[in-house]
């Protein structure tokens, strides 16, 4: 007989959840990693959807003056007296965005080697810092990331092709602040916490290419303006690379990632007394194709006790891609929690829960859902069936008419996907 825990699985599961997305809160996660007060300046800049939560941290734990601008997400804003808080879309650009990412960048204008740059930086900021290279347009910028959500492309491939379009990522914003020094404040969104993947890496150097880019968009069959080839082919979009000396010197830290939530989870399962087994913090791919082989990891543990023996938690982040092909209303959790639930097929004691900890999954304001051993049942008699939900990209419908989405509001952090697969033993 399986220990089960003295709370519901459900209950249990939006703990996990609940403490990943806290442990990233930038109340607790930046004022540790502020630098020292300058001789001159201190200018606060950022983008992100954690970035006005952020801003918020700064100006609690600054003893002295500062000024600055961040831009969030519609819905992310909070209070803040000396930094200036905008909001613009995401994540396809829009007018707000690109105004203030022209403000930012010319804030940075006519710094001084006695200032310091505060770059707040978390996931969101690629489509909140929208500024087109020279001879781009806003719409064109909108129609590239559009094609790139919907082409299966994973996040670090959609960031290089952003950064050789703008004309504030990878690396200019670093560069346009010279010879100020830039320390930058990181929340991690991104499969292995690449600095230059998070918002596209406004400040950190780019050893990517055009050409790079140009091969990302063939890859994925991508159709762009004939402008945005012309960028891509001529080179003229090339981003700051390592080695430029007004780069030198950056100082870059990392206040919270991915791992860091899922090591807080954890620690809840264990607290329940289950042991907890952190898969991977950087798991990509199609969610489908993600939820079938975390199925069948779960089934093996549930039938066969390999490799873990129930009652266990299997944990994991990362963030995977949809290739949509139906006309639901869809996201990435979602579709991976679909796909796992079909695969399961209902065995008993397997229950699981995945979420956006920003609190959005997909173009939803929906951060994930829940599935249980009883989930496929309840929408047989309901009269849904969950595999033509999931061939529409429909897992928010699915979940909805359920009753087991998950709604947080805006959470004012983000370090991507968690996935939280529960197995109590039959």
């Amino acid at each position: 007989m399986s220990t089960v825990p003295p709370i519901s699985p459900r209950d249990l599961l939006r703990r996990m959840f609940d403490a990943a997305v806290e442990s990233a809160q930038p109340a607790r996660c930046v004022p540790p990693h502020l630098p020292d007060p300058p001789k001159g300046r201190l200018l606060v800049i950022g983008a992100g959807k954690a970035s006005a939560a952020m801003a918020r941290a700064v100006e609690e734990h600054w003893p002295g003056e500062l000024s600055g601008l961040v831009v969030t997400r519609y819905g992310y804003a909070v209070p803040c007296a000396r930094i200036e808080i905008v909001e613009a879309a995401h994540p396809v650009p829009d007018a707000a965005g690109l105004e203030a990412a022209r403000r930012i960048q010319a804030l940075v204008q006519g710094l001084t080697a006695d200032d310091t740059v505060l770059c707040l930086i978390s996931g969101g900021g690629s489509a909140l810092l929208a500024l087109p290279l020279d001879g781009l347009t806003l719409e064109d910028k909108q129609e590239v990331n559009r094609a790139l959500l919907k082409s299966g492309a994973t996040i670090s491939e959609m960031n290089c092709v952003r950064r050789h379009l703008s004309a504030i990522k990878g690396g200019r914003l670093a560069a346009a602040c010279h010879p100020a020094k830039v320390v930058t404040l990181l929340l991690s969104d991104v499969p292995g916490d690449d600095p230059m993947d998070i918002a596209s890496g406004p400040t950190v150097a780019d050893p990517t290419t055009c050409a790079d880019a140009l091969a990302i968009i063939r890859r994925y069959g991508i159709t762009v303006p004939p402008r945005v080839l012309e960028v891509l082919e001529s080179g003229r979009g090339e981003s700051v690379k390592p080695g430029d000396p007004r780069l030198a010197g950056l100082d870059t830290r990392m206040a919270a990632t991915p791992q860091m939530a899922l090591e807080a989870a954890a620690e809840v399962a264990r607290e329940a007394g289950l042991a907890a087994h952190i898969l991977s913090d950087r798991i990509e791919g199609e969610a489908r194709d993600v939820g079938k082989a975390m199925a069948g990891i779960a089934l093996q543990v549930a039938q066969r006790g390999q490799p873990f023996t129930a009652p266990c938690v299997l944990l994991s982040g990362g963030e995977t891609t949809v290739t949509v092909r139906g006309s639901g209303r869809g996201g990435r959790n979602v579709e991976f929690l679909l796909s796992l639930g079909v695969a399961l097929d209902g065995c008993p004691g397997v229950h699981a829960i995945a979420g956006d900890t920003d609190g959005v999954d997909g173009l939803e304001e929906i951060a994930g859902a829940y599935v249980g051993p009883d989930s496929l049942a309840r929408a047989w008699a309901l009269g849904i069936k969950p595999k033509d939900r999931l061939a529409d990209n429909d897992g928010h419908g699915f979940f909805e008419a359920l009753g087991d989405s998950i709604v947080t509001g805006p959470t004012l952090t983000n370090v991507n996907d968690f996935r939280a697969v529960l197995i109590l033993g039959e």
